[in-house]
């Protein structure tokens, strides 16, 4: 799976108020092939009150298919495929197709340069 934790994506299908928003990616199952997407597909879950705890009304965040959000390149902001691409010295980065550039993935720290 090419989607890593707090990549920024779109949605492209699912719930029609959800469709067409972008959000940070919160966690990966990447047995499932599923996603938790902040502040996307959410449910409401009641709890029972129990011996001294009162009933509650909690709004959370489902899982979601891989396959319905696309990334968004960081330098164009437009939704794009992703591929990886090995640098001699740098490593292995993630290439963005359509704007023909790579981010160095170090830890939080990105690195910009061209892939010709």
């Amino acid at each position: 799976m090419k989607i890593r934790t707090w990549d920024k994506v779109i949605i492209m299908s699912g719930k029609e108020k959800d469709r067409g928003q972008q959000a940070e990616v919160l966690k990966v199952f990447v047995d499932d092939n599923k996603i938790i997407v902040k502040w996307i597909n959410i449910a409401t879950r009641h709890i029972k009150k129990q011996w001294i705890n009162p009933w509650q009304i909690i709004k959370m965040e489902k899982a979601i298919n891989a396959s319905n959000v696309m990334l968004v390149c960081p330098f164009t902001n437009k939704p794009t495929r992703v591929g990886y691409v090995k640098i001699e010295e740098k490593g292995k980065t993630k290439k963005f197709r359509f704007s023909k550039r790579a981010v160095k993935e170090n830890g939080w720290e990105s690195k910009k340069f061209i892939i010709k």
